[in-house]
């Protein structure tokens, strides 16, 4: 059985698409980071970490997206979620190693400042600079495409529920995502798919709207 342990308006987000596409049944467990309810005693069970996504295969907890949407491409092969190739793998997992050291980090930036400094004079200072590294990474991502459909190219793969993500973070951070028009055509072509409108729903994201 698998359990999937998510907030809505997290990273969790691309585990949550995942494992709608590859259709197996799972469990979605919210878990309200804005009620702390990854600080209670019975979450660091779960994750000592006290973070989301988490998924729980049958007892065993595997954390990190990146983990996460590893196994979940190659344990599902049928979703054909995951690349065939080595060199394809290997560019996969970056690009998603990619997005859990770069943006993630700028957007933590952005909302919780005191992570990085103490004094509060400085937060402030701290949001806005990491707005703007978001912007220059959100831009990055945009450059991705190349005139590609997807981000690993032709091949719909979990990088794309990855990358979702952050379009929906430049739009709660107020940033003129529709300037991004590669990065706004491949939100238009996700929210295409079943799968991703079921886990935006589930969710409520209110960020995340079709602009045709």
């Amino acid at each position: 059985m698998l359990t999937l342990f998510y907030s809505p308006g997290a990273c969790s987000l691309a585990s949550h698409i995942a494992l709608e596409e590859i259709g197996e049944p799972y469990e979605p467990r919210q878990t309200l980071l804005t009620e702390g309810a990854h600080k209670t005693p019975e979450y660091l069970k779960i994750n000592p970490r006290g973070k989301v996504p988490a998924l729980d295969v049958d007892g065993e907890v595997i954390t990190e997206n990146t983990a996460i949407l590893t196994y979940l491409g190659k344990q599902f092969p049928q979703a054909k979620l995951w690349p065939t190739d080595p060199i394809g793998e290997a560019r996969c997992i970056s690009q998603m190693a990619w997005f859990s050291n770069t943006p993630h980090i700028s957007q933590r930036g952005m909302v919780r400042p005191y992570r990085f400094v103490t004094e509060d004079s400085m937060h402030a200072n701290v949001v806005e600079n990491a707005k703007k590294t978001f912007w220059d990474n959100v831009n990055e991502i945009e450059g991705l495409f190349n005139g590609k459909p997807w981000l690993m190219g032709d091949q719909y793969t979990v990088c794309d529920a990855y990358g979702l993500v952050f379009y929906s973070w430049g739009v709660r951070a107020e940033l003129p995502m529709e300037e991004l028009r590669s990065f706004t055509d491949f939100k238009n072509r996700m929210l295409k798919r079943p799968a991703v409108r079921r886990a935006l729903d589930r969710e409520k994201n209110p960020f995340i709207r079709s602009s045709d």
